[in-house]
């Protein structure tokens, strides 16, 4: 049987000069910032820049703040562009400043082209260390450049053939040139159509999608000329969409979406992030107090009408956060655009009903159980209050999937983010109306006998 051998998996060799560059990132992460500092600077300038490229190494840029500024000037230039980019960009602008200055012109030139654009677009994500040759070059002539400049490219996926105006004109997968025959033309071995291209300023969600649904390992960025500005590599891909799905996610939840890791939050930045929501979120609640302030007459002649109110409200929220899921996600993926709000409403609407009839059988039976069994007496009309919780049911999960299910359009159409839909928001818009739909049947159900 394998054993674990310095916290690596079964059956891989360690690496020869000690721990994998990924249980470095660990150990630095967990060791205090000076302390993490000071072991980055001892290390050799490869381990160190591999560690530092590592985008799960979230605390670099306050170890790169602590370093002496020329070791910290050295390590910069040798990261990859992209990343070196990120980290400066987290730093302290006082602390950033100075390591910018000191760097070579062309890096720090490359760097302040990268800063300028969103983090969240495709100019943001690009790295510009690509591999570019004439388009008339043969294969031998291209995998002689790629072994020049190899050690100056973050990753070669593809080869950027060019014409004598610096335009791109095709890209060739590395895999293509290996197995080709050494004097034949590299633009033989380019597909048939045009290089699939982005603009610098695409969100990052188009360009996850075009390589996805293109199959590719790295998207050209160009600008209006079509001239290369940079590459999109899949893991560059990867590492975005985690930041967006933790962004959505923390949206979803009623926050507002964290810039550091959890514990990298500090208490006041976290009370900002979370207040917000939470403070309109109770002024929201409060037109429940309202509302059943206006039904307090019937609250009084029929106090057994309170037992479910919980349950009433809660399904609804319930199916209310269902429907918003499976939308904001179908919106994320594509699957659906703002145009076909009114084809998802005629799906919502019969599962609505659908949904809610189930649970109103479900509340008829655990009233008819309880009343039969001497577990609670609900009066002589009981049969009339199952009636009206099922109604109720009905109509409060029929609206809760049609307005959760809405909602995420509304706000896209606005331009807004449709994860601020979150739960909550959608579960305290439904509450409301729910008392409201409650009330009214029941109102319309048991005039004349509890009402």
């Amino acid at each position: 049987m394998m054993t674990l051998i310095a916290g690596v998996s079964a059956g891989v060799r360690p690496a020869k000069r000690g721990l994998y560059l990924a249980d470095v990132v660990e150990m630095l992460q967990a060791l205090p910032l000076a302390e993490a500092a000071r072991r980055l600077a001892q290390m050799p300038d490869v381990r160190a820049v591999g560690a530092l490229d590592r985008p799960e190494f979230t605390a670099a840029p306050k170890v790169i703040a602590l370093l002496p500024l020329p070791r910290a000037v050295q390590f910069v230039s040798q990261m990859a562009e992209d990343r070196a980019a990120d980290v400066l960009a987290e730093m302290e602008p006082r602390a950033a400043a100075p390591i910018l200055a000191a760097l070579a012109p062309e890096v720090r030139h490359s760097l302040h082209n990268l800063l300028a654009w969103p983090e969240d677009s495709a100019g943001g994500m690009m790295t510009t260390e690509y591999v570019a040759v004439r388009v008339d070059a043969t294969v031998a002539q291209v995998l002689q450049h790629i072994r020049m400049v190899e050690r100056s490219r973050e990753t070669i996926y593809s080869v950027f053939l060019i014409d004598t105006s610096g335009c791109l004109v095709a890209t060739v997968s590395l895999r293509r040139l290996i197995a080709a025959e050494p004097e034949s033309p590299a633009l033989d071995l380019a597909r048939g159509r045009g290089p699939v291209t982005v603009s610098p300023e695409i969100d990052r969600e188009v360009v996850a999608d075009l390589i996805r649904r293109h199959d590719l390992l790295a998207l050209p960025v160009v600008d209006a000329d079509g001239r290369p500005l940079g590459i999109v590599t899949v893991d560059d891909v990867l590492d975005a969409l985690v930041a967006e799905h933790t962004e959505d996610a923390q949206k979803f939840g009623g926050v507002e979406a964290l810039d550091r890791p959890y514990l990298d939050t500090g208490f006041l930045a976290m009370i900002r992030k979370r207040a917000g929501w939470l403070s309109v979120l109770f002024l929201s609640e409060m037109l429940t107090a309202s509302a059943m302030q206006h039904f307090e007459t019937e609250l009084e002649r029929a106090v057994v009408l309170t037992l479910f109110i919980p349950l009433i409200m809660s399904s609804g929220g319930n199916s209310g956060s269902q429907a918003t899921s499976l939308i904001i996600r179908a919106l994320a993926l594509g699957q659906l655009r703002v145009r076909d709000w009114w084809r998802v409403a005629l799906r919502e609407l019969p599962a609505g009903l659908t949904l809610g009839a189930i649970l109103g059988l479900l509340g008829i039976a655990r009233i008819a159980t309880w009343q039969m069994l001497g577990f609670y007496d609900y009066g002589p009309h009981w049969v009339l209050i199952a009636a009206t919780v099922a109604a109720g049911l009905v109509g409060i999960v029929t609206f809760g999937s049609l307005a959760g299910s809405m909602l995420p359009f509304v706000l896209q159409r606005f331009r807004f983010d449709p994860a601020s839909a979150s739960a909550p928001f959608v579960a305290t818009l439904v509450d409301v109306t729910g008392l409201v739909i409650y009330f009214s049947i029941a109102l319309a159900m048991l005039s004349g006998t509890l009402l």
